[in-house]
């Protein structure tokens, strides 16, 4: 009982930021996140990916700039899953933002969760847009 008052004294001054931060992060994602969603193709978890990289000093600059947005969501994603917002759905947004190597089997692993790929379909119907297909779905060939 005593840590637990230890923790929560220790912690007191730090609440308005944190609701703050939290409630910024929770109207950032209620924007960006629709916004994305509904302009991914509705075979994008299924499509077989391709990734040329171009090594031009712009190419670079460009790799840099979008791998450090990646972090910052992924980061923003980590802390939303204790703080309101859509957690999961911003981390895979900060995945598919990034040029990591493995990044489509990671977006998979997470779109194949019936809650995440759910809340997609969820805010691409409501712009009218045609629902994902799912990575596991039989009657699509890929």
């Amino acid at each position: 009982m005593a840590l637990l008052e230890s923790l929560y004294q220790s912690l007191l001054p730090w609440l308005p930021l944190l609701t703050i931060s939290g409630l910024v992060m929770a109207i950032a994602s209620a924007v960006t996140l629709p916004w994305i969603l509904i302009r991914l193709p509705e075979d994008y978890f299924v499509a077989t990916q391709q990734h040329k990289p171009d090594r031009s000093p712009l190419g670079w600059l460009v790799w840099l700039l979008r791998n450090s947005l990646a972090i910052v969501l992924f980061i923003v994603g980590l802390l939303m899953l204790v703080l309101p917002g859509q957690g999961l759905l911003m981390i895979l947004i900060a995945i598919g933002a990034s040029t990591l190597h493995h990044k489509y089997t990671l977006e998979r692993a997470i779109i194949r969760r019936k809650t995440v790929f759910d809340a997609v379909n969820w805010v691409r119907g409501r712009f009218n847009r045609r629902p994902m297909i799912h990575p596991d779905d039989p009657n699509h060939k890929s």
